[in-house]
C-alpha cells in the first residue's frame, strides 16, 4: 500500500473480492469509489448472478453496473486446482480480500485464513456471512432477508394488520458490506501505526509481532453477521423490552413514542415526511401550521405527553398539509425551521438541484442493448474534500480484464490468455 498526497485516499490498496450478490461487493465498491484497485473475481461463464437481476433489457442488470464500478472483472473457476493456485498468487500482492460465502467455503478451496496469511502476513481478511464465523449457526445460508427478519428488523416493520414488510433495498446486506469495510479499514489503520512505531523504535525495544499464521488469522479477519448489521441499527430494541417490558409492534410509518413524525398527504396528490418531535421543532411545527394553541400547550412539551396525543396533532397536521401543494408545504416548513422531505420516486431524485449540485447524479454511457445510451447513476458517498472519489467506470463486461489481471501469473501463458473467453480456459488445470 502506497499513499501519495492529494490523491484518492485508498490509491495503492489492491482489494481482491470473492463475493457474489450485494454484501461483500458493496464492501468492495466503497474501496474502488477512493482509489484502490479492486479485482472481482466472477465464476467463468455466468459471473456474478446480480448481473441478471432486474432488468428488463440487455445481458447486464444496472444494479451489477452500480455495484460493480470501478472494478476489474476476472474469470475464475475457485473451484479448480488452477483458479485457487491463481488466487494464492494475487494474495501475495494484495492488502484486503473480501468474501460472503458460507462458513467453511474457503477453507474446502484450500485457501483458509491461516493459508492466505502464510502467503501475506499482511494481509486483512473480511468475512461475511449470514451469521458468523462462529456459534450454533454458523453453518445456515443467510441472505439479507433472513438476516432481517432474523434480527428483529421484519418484525416491526409494516402495517400493524398485515404480514411483516420489507425495506424495498437489500438494508441487510449493505449494512454488513458498511461495517466489512470499517473493519477492515481499523486493521489497516492499526497496522500502519505499528508499523509507524516500529520504525522510530530501536531493534532492542521493539518486540515484533507475530508473524504465525494462525494468530495472524485470528487478528487479521473481520467477521461481519448481516444479522447483527442489522441488529446494531435497531436501538433499544432490547433494552426497552427489559426495562419497560415493552415489545415493539408494526405501527406503519409511525415511531412509537415520536410524535409527531411521519408522511402526510399535500394537496396536490403527493407526500411529503415531517419529524416534529423534539420539543423546539414542535412548538414551530405548530405554528407554522398555523396552531399556535397547541405550540403553546404547556401538556405537550413531552414525548410521552405527545405520544399520548398522536391522532389529534397528526390530524391537524394532516388539515393542513392537504390543504396546499407540496412545494408550499416544503417552503413554510423550511422557514420554519422544520425538518421535512418530499417521498421521491426515481424521476423526482435524478431530476432534483441538491442532488446534482453534489453529484449525487452522474451521467456515463453504457451499452443497455446494441449502442452506448446515456445512464444516470449515483454517486460517490462520503465527500471529503480534497481527496474526492470518484466513478471511473461503471460495472466492468464480464472477464473484461482477465488477461490483463492473470498475465505473468504461474501457469497462465499469453497464448491462453489470448485465447481465453473466460469459460473452460480458465477453469481447466495446467
Amino acid at each position: 500500500m502506497v499513499a501519495h498526497e492529494n490523491h484518492p485516499p485508498l490509491e495503492g490498496v489492491r482489494v481482491l473480492e470473492l463475493g457474489n450478490f450485494i454484501a461483500a461487493p458493496f464492501a468492495a465498491r466503497v474501496f474502488g469509489d477512493f482509489g484502490a484497485e479492486v479485482i472481482k473475481i466472477e465464476r467463468p461463464g455466468s459471473g456474478d448472478e446480480l448481473r441478471d437481476w432486474r432488468k428488463t433489457r440487455g445481458e447486464t442488470s444496472m444494479l451489477f453496473r452500480t455495484l460493480a464500478r470501478n472494478k476489474k472483472s476476472v474469470e475464475l473457476d475457485l473451484r479448480s486446482d488452477a483458479g485457487q493456485a491463481a488466487i494464492k498468487q494475487l494474495v501475495a500482492s494484495t492488502d484486503v480480500v473480501i468474501e460472503n460465502f458460507r462458513p467453511g467455503t474457503l477453507e474446502r478451496w484450500g485457501l483458509a485464513p491461516e493459508t492466505l496469511m502464510e502467503i501475506n502476513p499482511d494481509l486483512v481478511l473480511v468475512r461475511i456471512s449470514g451469521y458468523g464465523q462462529t456459534g450454533p449457526y454458523r453453518d445456515r445460508a443467510g441472505f439479507g432477508s433472513s438476516a432481517e427478519s432474523f434480527a428483529g428488523l421484519r418484525y416491526i416493520t409494516g402495517e400493524p394488520d398485515r404480514p411483516a414488510g420489507r425495506a424495498a433495498a437489500s438494508m441487510g446486506d449493505t449494512v454488513a458490506g458498511l461495517y466489512g469495510v470499517i473493519g477492515a479499514l481499523m486493521l489497516m489503520f492499526q497496522k500502519a501505526q505499528k508499523r509507524a512505531a516500529r520504525n522510530q523504535a530501536t531493534e532492542t525495544d521493539w518486540s515484533a509481532d507475530s508473524t504465525d499464521p494462525q494468530t495472524l488469522a485470528q487478528r487479521q479477519v473481520v467477521d461481519v453477521a448481516l444479522y447483527e448489521g442489522v441488529f446494531s441499527l435497531l436501538e433499544s430494541l432490547v433494552p426497552d423490552y427489559d426495562a419497560y417490558g415493552m415489545v415493539r409492534q408494526r405501527t406503519g410509518g409511525r415511531l412509537p413514542g415520536v410524535v409527531p413524525t411521519g408522511s402526510y398527504s399535500t394537496g396536490d396528490g403527493l407526500e411529503v415526511v415531517i419529524g416534529g418531535n423534539s420539543n423546539s421543532v414542535f412548538r414551530r411545527l405548530m405554528t407554522a401550521i398555523d396552531r399556535p394553541d397547541l405550540a403553546e400547550d404547556d401538556s405537550l412539551t413531552t414525548t410521552e405527553a405527545r405520544g399520548a396525543r398522536e391522532e389529534e396533532l397528526n390530524g391537524a397536521i394532516t388539515e393542513w398539509t392537504s390543504a396546499r401543494d407540496l412545494k408550499e408545504v416544503l417552503d413554510a416548513l423550511n422557514e420554519a425551521g422544520v425538518p421535512a422531505g418530499p417521498v421521491y420516486d426515481a424521476p423526482s431524485l435524478a431530476e432534483d438541484e441538491h442532488y446534482l449540485a453534489r453529484n449525487m447524479i452522474e451521467v456515463h454511457d453504457v451499452v443497455v442493448e446494441d449502442q452506448p445510451e446515456p445512464i444516470r447513476f449515483p454517486g460517490v458517498v462520503p465527500k471529503i474534500p480534497g481527496h474526492q472519489g470518484e466513478v471511473r467506470w461503471v460495472g466492468p463486461d464480464l472477464g473484461e480484464h482477465t488477461a490483463e489481471v492473470l498475465e505473468g501469473l504461474e501457469g497462465f501463458s499469453t497464448e491462453q490468455l489470448a485465447e481465453m473467453t473466460g469459460r473452460s480456459v480458465v477453469g481447466a488445470d495446467r
